[in-house]
């Protein structure tokens, strides 16, 4: 007969405590083989992962890639997962990095661009490279370029003949468009970039103002019963939707507002969305790969391999035929609706790192535009038809 031993309270405290520190061990080693990725949607396929699973299998590192959720989707969301130490690798937009008194800076890290493990790098455009935006007090880049575009307006050639699209921003306000149009509501500073593009000035003038210490002009810009509030007010009422994380498409727009990537997936499925190349030009953006603070040893280079595959040609030849973006490798090729990197990724045209200051007015400024629209739009639908 087998003689069981029954454990007295004291010796399963004892057993628990024990067990305790070897539990949050392992649950800790297991977390450590992860290498979390905050990306925009679409950025990193299943195929990618993969791909860079095996890299660093065959290189004998034991991390894994996991893609973060929910996605990317915009400054505020971005910070607060870097912060709560929810990521290890960022694709960061590059105005974000030094927005709002530089606190993302704080958390990210700066890149050891010569390190053996980023051979891709020299095939970047060099004139994606360097710029203010992503360099820390100590002249180190904070990013590594990946993709860049623009804020751009496409519109449905399905519906809409050649002769009509239209070449200004100036539409956006026409009759013609209202309610046919779409605006991103989780970075709006573009749309305040639109309102000042339509007086013929630079869509970053608020910004500017303030690094000029122009105090009348912000005054000027910024007042509740101002032009720019008035254009701003009226862009938001005729729009006709809002998206945050990526563009909808529905049947009543005839032109959407959106990063690129999802335009290729929609002309995929017969649809055929085509620029509309307004003569005021078009607010740039680059997406950059960031790695947050406390990445070393093996993990920062299981994080530098992970960014090589990225700016590898591989990737950034999808980056330019399947995302409708334009690719920061010289390597891959041109994207054709939009021009390589040199000619529409213009250091003049993107947008700045916004300060506390300008970001809470900008702000302000968006926050009574939509007031205004939802207003109107209560007032319409409560008014009694007969």
């Amino acid at each position: 007969m087998t003689s069981i031993k029954i454990l007295t309270f004291p010796g399963i405290i004892i057993l628990v405590l024990t067990l305790i520190p070897t539990l949050f061990f392992a649950k800790d080693t297991q977390a450590d083989h992860w290498l979390r990725v905050l990306t925009w949607e679409g950025y990193v396929t299943q195929e990618d992962v993969d791909k860079v699973n095996t890299l660093l299998k065959e290189q004998g590192y034991k991390y894994k890639i996991d893609i973060v959720t929910p996605y990317a989707q915009g400054v505020e969301q971005m910070f607060n997962l870097i912060r709560a130490k929810q990521c290890d690798i960022t694709f960061l937009t590059l105005f974000f990095i030094k927005m709002q008194k530089e606190k993302t800076a704080k958390l990210i890290q700066a890149i050891n661009i010569h390190s053996p493990r980023l051979t891709n790098y020299a095939d970047l455009y060099p004139n994606l490279t360097g710029l203010d935006m992503g360099i820390n007090s100590s002249n180190q880049p904070l990013y590594i370029p990946w993709a860049g575009g623009i804020y751009g307006f496409y519109i449905d050639k399905n519906k809409v003949a050649e002769d009509q699209i239209p070449e200004s921003v100036d539409a956006l306000w026409q009759d013609k468009w209202q309610h046919k149009f779409s605006l991103n509501q989780s970075q709006e500073w573009y749309n305040l970039g639109l309102a000042l593009m339509r007086q013929g000035l630079s869509p970053f003038s608020l910004y500017e103002a303030f690094q000029q210490e122009d105090r009348q002009f912000v005054r000027k810009i910024s007042a509740p019963n101002g032009v720019t509030q008035q254009q701003l007010s009226s862009l938001y009422r005729a729009a006709g939707g809002f998206w945050k994380s990526s563009p909808k498409f529905h049947q009543d727009l005839l032109i959407v507002s959106s990063w690129g990537p999802e335009i290729i997936a929609e002309n995929a499925k017969g649809a055929d969305w085509q620029l509309i190349d307004f003569k005021e030009g078009h607010m740039a953006w680059l997406d950059t790969i960031n790695f947050v603070k406390g990445l070393e040893g093996r993990k920062l280079e299981a994080a530098e391999i992970f960014a090589n595959y990225f700016i590898g040609k591989q990737v950034q030849t999808r980056v330019s035929q399947e995302l409708s973006m334009v690719p920061a490798s010289k390597l891959a090729p041109v994207n054709t609706m939009l021009g390589d990197a040199s000619k529409i990724l213009k250091e003049n045209m993107f947008v700045p790192p916004y300060d506390h200051s300008s970001y809470e007015i900008m702000k302000k400024m968006t926050d009574r535009a939509n007031k205004d629209a939802n207003q109107d739009a209560s007032e319409v639908s409560s008014f009694p038809f007969h």
